[in-house]
């Protein structure tokens, strides 16, 4: 009975001091020269750390290297793409450097290098590259992704479903934009007229421009601006957006990437973030 006793009572100090703070994400074991175990949130001679993770929703990792500015690779080997943003390519064997990718990258790895981190998942949990897709925490309860956007060193990105955070990420962005801080200054990333499409816009593009009618197809609803250019939008995420004859007339900032088919040139459009009213 005693034994009993004991043991709840060591499991509820557990739970206490795992959800008494973000920070107390580790916990240690030690026994005293009588025999008595004891719990406790600093390390001490002796001790033994527990895996108990500071948050059920979330999971203790240590970062081995930062691969870009939005996707690291943790000590066990898996890649963990950050969710709600998109940050500039640092360029490679195949693409060009984008301004702005390796101040993000050095920024990340001078925050993250052989650091600890906290991974929490959305709704979906991996990518077609088989990367995690996370919102990472250091330990101090710090997000990290709320804090490059914070920066200006990356645009927002949702992707349906996963939609976590979204307010806190855009807020972060409007901040950041305002601001004029990052990409926001720099003439690669202003807004442009959308006829002004073309095969030079490489990477994460701005435009503005006014749609004059709607076409639904069956996987796509189109916001038409001309016979050559439109965005997309899936008709499975259309709940998330206004009714489309809002934005008929309008003048709208369309942010994402350009996709063409012979001379036609679209954007999907994946969330209301990226489609705003100006």
């Amino acid at each position: 009975m005693l034994f009993g006793k004991i043991f709840i009572f060591i499991h509820s100090l557990i739970i206490c001091i795992t959800a008494s703070t973000l920070s107390a994400s580790e916990v240690y074991r030690s026994v005293d020269a009588h025999g008595r175990v004891m719990y406790s949130d600093k390390p001490s001679i002796g001790a033994r750390q527990l895996e108990i993770l500071s948050s059920p929703s979330r999971q203790l990792h240590r970062v081995a290297r930062v691969y870009d500015g939005d996707t690291i690779m943790l000590e066990n080997g898996k890649h963990v793409r950050l969710l709600g943003l998109n940050t500039p390519e640092i360029g490679g064997y195949q693409n060009d450097e984008e301004p702005g990718g390796m101040a993000a990258k050095k920024w990340l790895q001078a925050l993250l290098q052989k650091n600890k981190v906290l991974l929490e998942f959305d709704h979906v949990r991996q990518d077609k590259y088989k990367r995690l897709l996370a919102h990472v925490f250091l330990p101090n309860g710090k997000h990290i992704n709320l804090a490059i956007l914070e920066n200006g060193l990356a645009a927002v990105s949702i992707i349906p479903p996963n939609g976590r955070y979204t307010d806190q990420l855009v807020q972060a962005q409007q901040n950041a934009e305002r601001q004029k801080l990052g990409i926001w200054s720099m003439p690669e990333y202003q807004v442009k007229p959308i006829a002004q499409i073309s095969d030079q816009n490489k990477g994460w593009q701005r435009f503005t421009g006014s749609p004059v009618s709607i076409k639904k197809g069956k996987k796509y609803t189109r916001l038409i601006f001309t016979d050559k250019i439109d965005i997309r939008i899936a008709n499975a995420n259309l709940n998330l957006f206004p009714a489309l004859t809002t934005y008929l007339g309008k003048t709208l900032e369309i942010r994402g990437w350009v996709a063409r088919n012979k001379d036609h040139r679209t954007m999907l459009i994946q969330h209301p973030s990226a489609l705003i009213i100006r």
